[in-house]
């Protein structure tokens, strides 16, 4: 068996993604679409509620100016509370709001739906390789994040 090509296996994961999303805002409408990482910052702090801003920068691996934009957005967007830390009145604690947690359930509950609906599709054979693919999948992204970042000079660069 051949190694799959990194632009193979990145063009079907991110395609299956575009569908999902795209289906999602059929099947939500009315939802503002938020970009990707405004979902990720939601979905960090619903997992560490209270966290920090500059923990939540280290944790989605951005820029802390970055996820203060996007804390910015989202605060307006009444998806996200922001308060001050207790112990460092400069610190700020991030919270869901009630909007954001009921968005997100909606959001999971039928992101599920829809596919397990195209996995029911399925024979029972590509069920089971989807299945047996999913620790490998995991794996790769927990690889793929502890590798060395290689510096990738332009062509210009490089004269």
């Amino acid at each position: 068996m051949s190694l799959p090509r990194g632009d193979e296996l990145m063009a079907a994961v991110l395609g299956l993604r575009r569908v999902v999303r795209r289906r999602l805002r059929e099947q939500l409408p009315g939802t503002v679409p938020l970009r990707g990482a405004q979902v990720e910052l939601l979905q960090l702090v619903e997992r560490e509620p209270g966290i920090g801003v500059a923990a939540a920068a280290r944790g989605l691996h951005l820029a802390p100016n970055t996820v203060s934009t996007l804390v910015n957005q989202l605060v307006a967007a009444d998806l996200l509370c922001r308060t001050v830390d207790p112990d460092d009145r400069r610190a700020a604690r991030l919270e869901l709001t009630a909007a954001a947690r009921e968005r997100l359930a909606r959001w999971r509950a039928a992101r599920t739906e829809l596919v397990t609906a195209g996995l029911r599709t399925l024979g029972a054979d590509e069920q089971a390789v989807l299945a047996a693919a999913l620790p490998i999948l995991d794996k790769l992204a927990g690889t793929l994040d502890e590798l060395p970042v290689p510096v990738t000079r332009s062509p210009e660069e490089a004269r």
